[in-house]
């Protein structure tokens, strides 16, 4: 089984722990695979978003790649933080760095207007990928409230009406 999904990494294309990954190679963990800060695996995600919960992208210089896993699979939902369809896996292969276009774009797909949300309040946006999604959503006040509170900092947000 593989599965096609999404990993943040540091600028140096290393993981939170160190671990260094090169574009095309495939790596291995042995043993029982399980998650969390003392599991064994890698993580991946099936959404960019969920992503962001490892990574400050605001703050730091990160990466998004795109990442193929496979050989022993696990499945993580954490419905408290309503973050879902998180994996661990014995192997990953990282396909692609994505460029801040390809990731905009990618997002951008998604019709889900908690997805786009969830990706605004946790990415910084340039002031042109901010036009870009106001284009596109230009009557959806939910969308612009975020935008307006997360990117651009206006704190009363939520309290106006548009």
């Amino acid at each position: 089984m593989v599965i096609k999904g999404y990993k943040a990494i540091n600028n140096d294309c290393s993981n939170r722990y160190g671990f260094k990954f090169e574009v095309g190679k495939t790596y291995f963990k042995d043993g029982e695979i399980k998650f969390g800060n003392n599991g064994n695996g890698f993580h991946l995600c099936l959404n960019i978003e969920d992503t962001l919960r490892y990574f400050d992208f605001f703050n730091e210089r990160c990466l998004i790649c795109e990442v193929e896993g496979s050989g022993e699979v696990k499945e993580f939902e954490d419905t408290y933080n309503d973050y879902y369809d998180m994996y661990v896996v014995s192997n990953i292969k990282i396909t692609k760095i994505m460029s801040r276009k390809d990731i905009l774009d990618e997002v951008l797909k998604s019709l889900n207007e908690i997805r786009i949300c969830r990706f605004i309040s946790g990415y910084k946006l340039t002031s042109n990928e901010i036009r870009k999604i106001i284009k596109k959503y230009y009557n959806n006040p939910t969308i612009l409230k975020y935008i307006d509170y997360y990117q651009l900092g206006y704190k009363d947000a939520f309290s106006k009406t548009i």
